[in-house]
């Protein structure tokens, strides 16, 4: 709440399909190719190209559907939206309009106050529009790659009220895809991006207020810092007798704030009419149940599971079940270790390499961890050094003297060589700015060549700190 105003946010998440080729054509989607490489007559609409709709996409889409709970519609079609654009090369683009092939689906997500739902209002199949780089000469250069890579738009009702309740479903939302399969969802890439609609009202008066859309958010904290600025910045308007237009604004993550780009357009001003060349998508009903029944196992169902067996927060088994890979890894090394906390912090924070280590090593270092024998940052290390080969851990450590440094006594004095090495810093946290410790104790860990225990140093350093002051 903000002066006595409460916000309502409705999503719209942008999801590229992790299909072989394109929508309409055969041109591959691989990220990273040379600009305009992966372009053909059809994605680069020369006249007399026909598009032939891709049955994997619509697979893919049905399956986001069956598992948001939404309904299908076994009949449907695509429809031409009219707009131009730079990277559009043929100033429309073929999506769905009236009749989307999912629609009234859902989402429950955890909150502080309970279990909420988050409807969805709709999920409809398109195609991806082609990428402008801005170089350091201001030119705009086109990258028609993208062009045709096929998405599903995940449209939601505007039912969460704060930027935590947006983060939770967003999260949620993109556990549910990745375990499904059917994007990687990296938002670096593009492959998951978000429109923000957001709007502002009276705390007892529960008729929305006129929204504004923040397009293309590719970041879960650009869009925490977006929606945290309009929302003031809608509050501040409304209190100052400024109207609030219904706009597409951008956020600038320099600046920290949504700057308009243009007045919102209404559906009659895209002209949406039916794709004269492509035929309507017709589903059997079997058809739709066989992706029902054969759907992947989803984090919804695990997630129990894994909390009750392994004492883990909901949080992390969030994040361990983002990858079924993962998850699976995981349990494998708990046969291992009891320690099951420090095996999932282990997890989770090298995730991006873990795969390729084996189970019984990586409940060692999670002993290890546990015992307080090695520090977070030695176990990382030891992730990296079984990547380049294989060797005995505990053997390692002992010879490496990488064990972790728990006598306060040895501490102290490296505590008190810090301090002598950081009287700026000292100065600085007498007069409040709790934060100058932060230099003091990363001198402290690099005396102890990164071996030292966290905790005790911080313990250690605060102690001093408060003695001097």
């Amino acid at each position: 709440m903000y002066k006595g105003y409460v916000m309502n946010i409705g999503l719209e998440v942008h999801v590229e399909l992790k299909t072989q080729s394109k929508i309409f054509c055969s041109c591959p989607t691989l990220y990273g190719a040379e600009p305009n490489t992966h372009v053909c007559p059809v994605c680069m609409a020369m006249p007399g190209a026909l598009p032939v709709l891709n049955k994997k996409a619509v697979e893919y889409a049905l399956m986001a559907g069956i598992a948001l709970d939404c309904e299908i519609n076994l009949e449907c079609k695509m429809d031409r939206k009219n707009y131009f654009y730079p990277d559009l090369p043929k100033a429309y683009q073929i999506s769905q309009y009236d009749v989307p092939l999912c629609k009234k689906g859902f989402l429950d997500i955890e909150t502080e106050s309970g279990n909420k739902r988050i409807r969805i209002n709709r999920i409809h199949l398109e195609e991806d529009a082609g990428k402008l780089i801005h170089n350091e000469k201001e030119e705009t250069l086109i990258d028609c790659n993208r062009c045709g890579v096929p998405l599903i738009e995940i449209v939601t009702e505007p039912d969460m009220e704060s930027r935590e309740e947006a983060d939770l479903f967003l999260n949620k939302l993109r556990t549910v895809l990745l375990n499904l399969g059917i994007s990687d969802c990296r938002m670096n890439e593009g492959s998951f991006r978000v429109d923000v609609n957001l709007s502002v009202r009276k705390q007892d008066n529960f008729e929305l207020g006129t929204r504004t859309e923040m397009k293309n958010l590719n970041s879960f904290a650009f869009i925490q810092k977006a929606i945290e600025y309009e929302f003031k910045r809608q509050v501040d308007s409304i209190t100052e007798n400024k109207p609030i237009e219904q706009e597409t604004r951008r956020y600038d993550e320099k600046s920290r704030k949504t700057f308009s780009m243009r007045k919102k357009e209404d559906a009659d001003d895209y002209r949406y009419f039916p794709d004269p060349d492509l035929v309507k998508i017709k589903l059997e009903r079997d058809y739709v149940e066989s992706i029902r029944k054969n759907l992947p196992e989803l984090a919804s169902k695990r997630k129990p599971q894994m909390m009750a067996k392994y004492e883990l927060s909901s949080y992390d088994c969030e994040m361990l079940l983002t990858d079924m890979e993962l998850a699976a890894l995981f349990e494998k090394a708990a046969e291992y270790t009891k320690s099951y906390k420090s095996l999932s912090n282990l997890i989770i924070s090298k995730k991006d390499s873990v795969l390729g280590i084996l189970p019984e090593k990586l409940a060692t270092i999670a002993n290890m961890s546990y015992k307080e024998l090695i520090n977070a940052m030695t176990a990382r290390k030891l992730i990296d050094m079984l990547l380049e080969k294989d060797f005995d851990i505990e053997k390692e450590v002992e010879e490496k003297q990488m064990g972790q440094i728990n006598d306060e006594k040895i501490l102290a004095e490296y505590a008190r060589q810090a301090l002598e090495m950081n009287k700026k810093a000292i100065e600085s946290y007498k007069k409040g700015n709790f934060q100058a410790i932060g230099p003091i104790i990363g001198q402290v860990m690099k005396l102890t060549r990164g071996y030292g225990n966290p905790e005790k140093i911080n313990d250690i350093v605060v102690k001093c700190l408060n003695d001097i002051s």
